[in-house]
């Protein structure tokens, strides 16, 4: 199993209306709005990291009022 973090960054008063979206996508373990550089920090599960890149970019980077992302495997 492979487990990451994706950091968001959203359009201006997006946040709170992405948070249930990013929620709902099948992969997502966790979300929630953050103060500092990005809104949203995202915990993805898949069983391979080609799944992951798979769920950033043809279902979170999709949804409107996401603008950047950034995504971290984990190591451990």
């Amino acid at each position: 199993m492979v487990h990451a973090f994706i950091m968001v960054k959203t359009a201006a008063g997006k946040s709170e209306g992405l948070l249930e979206s990013i929620r709902d996508l099948e992969a997502v373990s966790d979300a929630h709005i953050v103060a500092g550089d990005y809104d949203i920090i995202v915990e993805i599960d898949a069983a391979e990291v080609y799944d992951i890149l798979q769920s950033v970019s043809s279902e979170l980077q999709s949804l409107e009022g996401v603008t950047e992302t950034k995504t971290y495997i984990a190591m451990d």
